[in-house]
This record gives C-alpha cells, sequence and structure tokens, in this order.
C-alpha cells in the first residue's frame, strides 16, 4: 500500500529536508529535489517502516488478547460458594 501524505505534510517534509542539507552538508537544495527525495524515500523506505509498524501493532494486539483470560474472566458458578 502506497504512503500517502497531506499536502501541508509533504510542505513541512519540504522545509526539514532543505534545513538538513543546509546546515549537515552544507549545500542548498530547491523545491524539486527536496520533493523527490520525499518521493524516493516515500517508495523506498515507506514500505520496511509501514511493514515493521504493522508487525508491531500485530505483536502487541496478540500480547493483549492473550492476557483475555487474566484481566477479562469472572468465576462461574460461584452462587453456593458463598
Amino acid at each position: 500500500m502506497p504512503v500517502k501524505l497531506e499536502k501541508e505534510t509533504v510542505d513541512q517534509l519540504i522545509i526539514s529536508i532543505k534545513q538538513y542539507f543546509e546546515e549537515s552538508l552544507d549545500q542548498s537544495i530547491g523545491d524539486l529535489k527536496a520533493s523527490l527525495m520525499i518521493d524516493y524515500i516515500l517508495k523506498e523506505f515507506g514500505p520496511v517502516i509501514y511493514n515493521r509498524a504493522v508487525a508491531d501493532a500485530q505483536a502487541r494486539m496478540q500480547d493483549m488478547v492473550s492476557e483475555l483470560d487474566g484481566t477479562c474472566f469472572e468465576p462461574e458458578f460461584t452462587f453456593w460458594k458463598r
């Protein structure tokens, strides 16, 4: 599933990438190059990050489901044991 971002998010990312290039690499890049960098990152790294996040969410959900017995359990047939 391709990662799609809101225009406002892309605009903020462009600013961030341009600032990173200027401060860390002593290079100036324009909006087009920054936008192309975002496209590349989303296509190349996006699926890796997305898949890892899904795997982490699945693991957490499985942990929560396995805890249901302990957290959502009510003893049965206890009326006569009082």
